[in-house]
């Protein structure tokens, strides 16, 4: 079967387009933090929408399951085909549309990458505000999988409030085009709303219609240092306060600064070793500088402020931010968490929960950072994991979590890693919900099989 498969998927793409050298599907079988390693008979590469049709079709009647791909930037095994699926990438639907200027949109392809969007947006005075360090290598179709997050969530939100129209090829082979970009369209059910964040399980998604925001004529970033984490949390809430239009605010701690600057050489660029610092950014259409220094004063225990207004030192400052995860991999694989917790409770979280991992893996060092607007904490854990510990960690972690009131995944999706966790964050009734909305929208329970909430 897995010959004539082959011979089939090659008819509709193109034999170029069906990898079966194990060589060159070996990129596609791995994810990107090293984890989670599958096999595949083959990955093929469908140059349309038509084409994704007829792949699951095809796939349909050979009883075959598929794992959708884009850019392999998950951290939970959601895009890797641990069952021995069929890899389809969606890589190839990578075209952009003109941006339209009266709507403050622009129709992409599943196979763009975020970064790509951002510079065609940029070109014409726009801005996609979804952002995070995996820019140039994730795809639209995977950020909108997973309803990606980002540094920019605290003022404009994650992925699904920038998808106003959707093209996507379900399970069932219905096929759902609601491409106009209507921001008031009550008409049913908000198709685009969930499939968002369905990870692949669904229906694959080939293009979307995203929101735009105006591009900001000025810009500051700020890293400010703190004695606390929770002088650093009680901060965050007054400079809300007085700032509204801040960006990002991102929580870094002093061992993962340091890491990064004893990796890459990045400067960290506080005169004093801080144990927290907070890196923030102001934009709008007048100069914020004023308006982020005034809210900073009206904060509670600041400590040394660095100002960046041009975009080198912005680009110094964000280093030190986006180099964390980098940084942490040169040490090992790491065990990642990627939570969000109350904002009330977020410093106490951040202090607890080295004593909560080393609880269990008395011998393992844990690196926190993180979105500290939404409450979103990236915690990895290196060394002293592994070894049979690494169930015993997550459900550990992740039940400390829920007990805080927060949750197990903050945007990177489910997947197969937390897939036997989903009980602690959501309640059988509704458990039981989304795996009748799975088995309606794919009957035959072959897309993404393993993912976020099992068929099985």
């Amino acid at each position: 079967m897995t010959a004539q498969l082959i011979r089939g998927l090659a008819a509709i793409v193109g034999e170029g387009h069906v990898l079966v050298d194990a060589d060159v599907r070996r990129s596609y079988e791995v994810d990107w933090t090293g984890r989670f390693i599958g096999s595949s008979p083959c990955v093929v590469r469908p140059g349309s929408s038509d084409e994704v049709a007829a792949v699951i079709a095809l796939c349909r009647v050979a009883g075959t399951a598929i794992v959708a791909q884009g850019g392999n930037t998950g951290l939970v095994g959601g895009g890797v085909p641990l069952g021995g699926e069929v890899v389809v990438s969606l890589r190839r639907l990578d075209w952009i549309g003109e941006v339209d200027e009266l709507a403050g949109q622009i129709s992409v392809g599943a196979g763009a990458t975020l970064a790509a969007v951002q510079d065609a947006a940029a070109a014409h005075g726009w801005r996609y505000a979804v952002d995070f360090g995996a820019r140039g290598s994730a795809t639209i179709g995977g950020t909108i999988a997973t309803n990606a997050g980002g540094i920019n969530v605290l003022r404009y939100g994650g992925t699904r409030e920038q998808v106003v129209g959707i093209e996507a090829v379900l399970g069932s082979g219905y096929r759902v085009r609601r491409m106009t970009g209507l921001v008031k369209d009550n008409t049913g059910f908000h198709l685009p709303s969930i499939l968002c964040g369905s990870e692949g399980t669904l229906g694959l998604v080939t293009a979307a219609v995203l929101r735009l925001v105006p591009a900001p004529e000025h810009r500051v970033t700020a890293l400010v240092g703190f004695a606390t984490i929770h002088d650093l949390v009680a901060a965050v809430g007054v400079v809300r306060g007085a700032c509204d239009r801040l960006d990002a605010a991102e929580i870094m701690l002093r061992d993962g600064m340091e890491l990064v600057r004893d990796c890459f050489g990045a400067t960290i660029a506080l005169p004093r070793p801080w144990p927290a610092a907070l890196l923030l950014e102001a934009s709008g259409t007048a100069d914020v500088v004023d308006a982020l220094a005034g809210a900073l004063e009206s904060a509670p225990a600041v400590g040394d402020v660095v100002v960046a207004d041009t975009s080198v030192r912005r680009a110094e400052l964000w280093r030190l931010r986006d180099e964390h995860t980098a940084a942490i991999n040169t040490l090992g694989v790491p065990h990642k968490f990627d939570v969000t917790v109350p904002r009330s409770r977020l410093a106490d979280v951040m202090a607890e929960i080295p004593s909560v991992v080393g609880a269990v893996a008395p011998h393992a060092r844990t690196w926190q950072f993180g979105h500290v607007g939404d409450g979103n904490i990236h915690i990895n854990v290196t060394g002293g994991a592994g070894d049979g510990l690494d169930d015993m960690l997550d459900e550990t972690v992740y039940r400390w979590v829920c007990g805080q009131g927060g949750c197990i995944s903050a945007e990177h999706g489910i997947g197969t890693a937390k897939a036997r966790w989903l009980h602690l964050d959501r309640s059988t009734d509704e458990i039981a919900a989304m795996r009748a909305l799975r088995g309606a929208w794919d009957p035959d329970g072959i897309l993404n099989p393993a993912v976020l909430v099992p068929l099985g």
